[in-house]
């Protein structure tokens, strides 16, 4: 069966269709221009060009690709009481069939970042150059990771909050998928939430992607503002808002998202699937060097990166609140799992913890028959112990 189009052309039934005409779903407020400054002549002309670029309302075809998932089975009871995770562009309706939800780039957006060229990339001052080194560029971590063999994808559950955000800093909370045997030429894919005034021009929760295979130094961007990530699913948008949260002390409001990102076995093309069966989109393996083959390690963290001098930052990672709080008050990852060269996904065990500042942000990693290999994780940043 073939789709047709308004010109009368038909495409097989195979293709994707991505109009990139949603702004109505997703045009989420005003931000303003970083430090109040306008732009000039010529900054005016390349926003111009680059927003022509992003939002074109063009007609882009993609063949589907078949994806072979790994093995996996129903999760544990673990799903507590929570409600899907939503995106507030869901009230308003649905992206037509053979269509995916973009979210508009503004003006505003663009003139935010250090520069133009920059913008949709991480700052390369503050990119790490291996994801578990102390010290690196304002990042301060509080993960787990897997390590050792090749690994071929990762799953986890991670709870949702809005933690307090300083200007010009961020809050993440992420599944990481690294090749680090090249130092100079990291490849990473990355998937989780985060909380980034700076690039989307407001404190809002946010569900995000990131690729790179040069260490952020040319190659990748978020989401879709760059080459790279190929998304198919027209339910959720990434860039988007996604809600609801997670409440403080309420054991019955823990709301969490799973993130599953698996390198098919046949094409070698790295997939993203979000919740138990929404397969987002995938990154085609010719965009890296070292992750084509396989990763050398999946880590799964809260981490923050930070601006501010003398005093320690008062950006939160997670819930704001330390580990020690446990369920229902402090971050988790839970069911924390990893994929084989079989294509099984194992659960996680020897995770190894990594915190490099324990009293502004810390973890405790733990088990249980509920949620397999888990651990809690966060804090407040500044505070007696961490001035």
């Amino acid at each position: 069966m073939a789709a047709t189009l308004g010109n009368g052309k038909t495409w097989p039934a195979n293709v994707v269709l991505c109009f990139f005409l949603l702004s109505v779903h997703l045009n989420e407020g005003q931000d303003t221009v970083n430090n109040g400054q306008e732009a000039t002549s010529s900054q005016k002309l390349e926003v111009d060009k680059l927003l022509r670029k992003l939002n074109k309302p063009a007609v882009k075809s993609i063949k589907m690709r078949r994806t072979f998932r790994p093995e996996v089975k129903i999760e544990s009871k673990m799903s507590s009481k929570s409600k899907p995770i939503v995106q507030p562009w869901h009230q308003v309706g649905s992206c037509p069939n053979r269509t995916i939800p973009i979210r508009r780039t503004r003006k505003e957006d663009i003139l935010r970042a250090s520069s133009i060229q920059q913008f949709g990339k991480k700052n390369l001052k503050t990119v790490p150059l291996r994801p578990y080194v102390a010290g690196q560029g304002g990042h301060e971590y509080a993960s787990v990771f897997v390590k050792g063999e090749k690994y071929y994808g990762g799953k986890a559950t991670m709870s949702v909050w809005q933690p307090a955000v300083q200007k010009d800093e961020y809050s993440i909370s992420q599944i990481w998928v690294i090749s680090d045997a090249d130092s100079k030429n990291l490849n990473t894919i990355e998937a989780g939430w985060q909380v980034y005034p700076q690039l989307c021009g407001d404190n809002a929760t946010r569900l995000f992607t990131y690729w790179t295979s040069d260490s952020y130094k040319s190659t990748g961007c978020y989401d879709l503002l760059c080459s790279g990530f190929v998304q198919l699913d027209a339910g959720i948008a990434v860039g988007s808002r996604i809600t609801p949260l997670a409440v403080y002390g309420d054991g019955n409001s823990q709301y969490g998202v799973t993130i599953m990102i698996w390198k098919d076995v046949i094409n070698g093309d790295w997939w993203m699937q979000y919740g138990e069966d929404k397969v987002m989109g995938y990154w085609p393996s010719s965009f890296f060097s070292h992750l084509s083959d396989s990763s050398t390690a999946i880590q799964l963290r809260g981490e923050v990166v930070k601006e501010s001098e003398g005093q320690h930052s008062t950006t939160q990672m997670g819930s704001g609140h330390f580990p020690s709080e446990g369920q229902g008050k402090a971050g988790y990852f839970i069911n924390i799992k990893y994929i084989n060269g079989q294509n099984q996904l194992v659960p996680a065990g020897n995770l190894v913890p990594y915190v490099d500042h324990p009293n502004c942000y810390d973890l405790r990693t733990d088990h249980n028959d509920d949620w397999g290999n888990f651990f809690f994780y966060g804090g407040p940043g500044r505070n007696p112990n961490c001035p």
